[in-house]
């Protein structure tokens, strides 16, 4: 009878333990999820409905648990809403490691405020509330639903993100059947489950217990994702078909029908400007001159989801505009005097994901323009006040664009960024005196995204050009400095000198050991190479070279110089070289950098890390100096 009594009592105490483990706790959670997970989706069920061809709604429930401070940046919720999207409801619960809800914040709690950024018209705002956290791990659950009117842009299935492990994740897709949808996957293999309910179709894709993606620095979303797209849509009473890249075009064109007009006035004013103008090319570079020197580019989101642009004529008396509003601005200067052009949507960012050639969907977030020339096309950035005429940079280059023509939409592909384009050229001549101190003068010849970075700190403050100085040019921080533009030449050149109280790094009784250049030539570590996974990406390829000139004052000589170094791969070169120059008694260094390629294919990056690391290493020898 007691060991009856027994093990009834057992029974029970295990059945009440059971009952006190919260869903919320991580007990269940299998080791494969936890291992090198920042943060785990326990639970995700999102569902996507269309009920008509401008008419969707998106309800989300998810269990997420926080595992370390590394992913508290997730501990938030924010949805952004327009007139297209209209959050219609939202919860957030709390909850800590053993699973007891600690907070609750319901739609009513939380903070709704414009939208704003770096838009100057906006007609957005954004719902969120943040629940940070002192103490790990911390899991909170989520559900909220989204009205959306206006089908142009269906939401993407985010399977998981960096350092993120899924346990359970489903997402459901129901459309009328007449209408249907496309999708494709990216960065995984997983085909849905499909299937008919009346008028409808579904399509529900799931994954479980999927290990965390480890974070690679430099590469680009190889996260797993499926990209999802309307055939048919109608967006704030435009009606369109997204089936095709041409039939897209057709539709924006549509939309901007009519818009790239000019009163005759301007017409007039604009062919005076061009008149005596040689070529067509010249004309353009006049016009887009003027467009630099006498516009400004603000945000504007407002109205058909910041895709519509202003009218020309608005745009030209005001002297602003958006990405798109410029661009069309532009494209009607030059209709004024007779020379075609195409607004180009474009999905932009450095290193961005390119829109898909064999998936038209909405995938971009800036328009610029293209101009076709018989031998040539000609690219304008309409936003920038600074960048040279017929440049696009690192947020536009190398990626598809889609050209509205009056045939519709026709993707090609932007400028491929070459290591010619982005030059850096170096020259400094520093007097050292005896006591170590000396001053330097800095002369920089840059083109492309150098160029740009030294033309946006020539008016900057004092402090921040200081700071600009140090910390992104990595020069040996200055006693006193100016910088400032050198005019009349025919490439672009700046100026820096400096004084310092201490030219050497450090001296051995009579000896001055100083580096081969008052900056450091290559200042970053590239990430380990060690079983790297995924492609690396550079900003841009370039062209980096310095002569640095030491004059020694009298009674100095030169005790040692650092050794010559050759380095040379698929995808870099680096060379350096040393010598005294008794008639100048001046020590010389030389240095030479080129990237050919932004891309660095996973297969080639031990070799591009390793040259790189040698660099670093070369940095640290030092031209030995002996004072009499």
């Amino acid at each position: 009878m007691k060991k009856c009594l027994s093990l009834i009592t057992a029974i029970c105490a295990a059945c009440s333990l059971t009952a006190q483990i919260s869903p919320y706790a991580l007990l269940s959670v299998p080791e494969t999820v936890k291992k090198d997970a920042d943060i785990i989706k326990r639970l995700e069920e999102i569902t996507f409905e269309v009920t008509d061809i401008d008419r969707s709604s998106v309800t989300v429930h998810q269990i997420i648990t926080v595992m370390n401070e590394k992913g508290k940046s997730a501990l938030h919720f924010a949805e952004y809403t327009d007139k297209f999207h209209i959050l219609d409801d939202a919860e957030v619960k709390v909850f800590d490691a053993n699973g007891r809800q600690i907070n609750r914040y319901k739609q009513k709690d939380m903070i709704t405020t414009a939208e704003g950024g770096d838009n100057l018209i906006d007609d957005s705002k954004v719902t969120y509330v943040r629940f940070p956290s002192s103490s790990f791990p911390v899991t909170f659950e989520v559900k909220y639903s989204v009205k959306l009117k206006g089908n142009l842009l269906f939401p993407s299935f985010e399977i998981q993100d960096a350092n993120e492990s899924v346990e359970s994740s489903v997402f459901t897709a129901k459309v009328p059947k007449d209408l249907d949808l496309r999708y494709k996957e990216k960065n995984i293999t997983l085909k849905p489950e499909t299937g008919e309910d009346g008028n409808y179709k579904w399509y529900r894709w799931s994954v479980k217990n999927l290990p965390a993606v480890k974070y690679e620095a430099g590469s680009v979303r190889p996260y797993p994702y499926v990209m999802l797209a309307p055939n048919r849509f109608k967006f704030d009473d435009f009606e369109g078909d997204l089936s095709t890249w041409k039939s897209f075009g057709a539709w924006y064109g549509n939309l901007c029908k009519g818009l790239d007009k000019l009163p005759p006035d301007r017409v007039a004013f604009f062919n005076d400007m061009v008149k005596d103008a040689p070529n067509n090319l010249e004309k353009i570079r006049r016009l887009y001159t003027y467009l630099q020197k006498n516009f400004r580019y603000v945000s504007i989101q407002l109205g058909i989801g910041g895709l519509r642009p202003f009218s020309a004529d608005f745009t030209e008396k005001k002297k602003y505009g958006d990405c798109k509003a410029l661009s069309n601005c532009m494209k009607a200067m030059l209709n004024a005097v007779g020379i075609k052009s195409y607004s180009a949507v474009i999905n932009a960012g450095v290193n961005a994901l390119a829109m898909d050639a064999d998936f038209p969907s909405k995938f971009s977030n800036h328009v610029i323009l293209c101009v076709p020339q018989e031998k040539d096309t000609v690219w304008l950035e309409c936003t920038s006040n600074t960048i040279d005429f017929n440049t696009l940079g690192s947020f536009t280059e190398n990626r598809n664009a889609l050209l509205i023509t009056e045939n519709g939409g026709v993707l090609v592909a932007t400028p491929e960024s070459k290591c010619s384009e982005n030059v850096y050229k170096v020259r400094t001549v520093i007097d050292l005196q005896p006591d170590g101190s000396g001053t330097s003068h800095t002369t920089f010849v840059t083109t492309g995204e150098f160029k740009e970075q030294m033309k946006y700190f020539l008016d900057e403050k004092k402090d921040d050009q200081k700071e600009f100085i140090v910390n992104d040019l990595n020069f040996k921080q200055p006693d006193d400095f100016n910088y400032k533009q050198i005019e009349g030449t025919a490439e672009f050149t700046t100026d820096l000198e400096m004084t310092y109280e201490k030219v050497h790094e450090f001296n051995a009784g009579n000896k001055l050991f100083i580096s081969p250049r008052i900056y450091r030539f290559w200042s970053r570590s590239l990430p380990k190479s060690d079983d790297r996974k995924q492609d690396y990406y550079f900003r841009y390829p370039f062209e980096r070279t310095d002569t640095t000139v030491f004059k020694l004052p009298a009674g100095a000589s030169v005790e040692a110089l650092p050794k010559p170094k050759e380095l040379s791969g698929a995808l870099a070169t680096y060379t350096t070289k040393y010598w005294y120059n008794e008639t100048e008694k001046a020590v010389y260094s030389t240095a030479s950098l080129v990237l050919k390629k932004q891309k660095i294919p996973v297969a080639g990056y031990a070799e591009i890390k390793k040259l790189f690391d040698e660099i670093l290493m070369d940095d640290t020898q030092r031209i030995v100096i002996k004072k009499e």
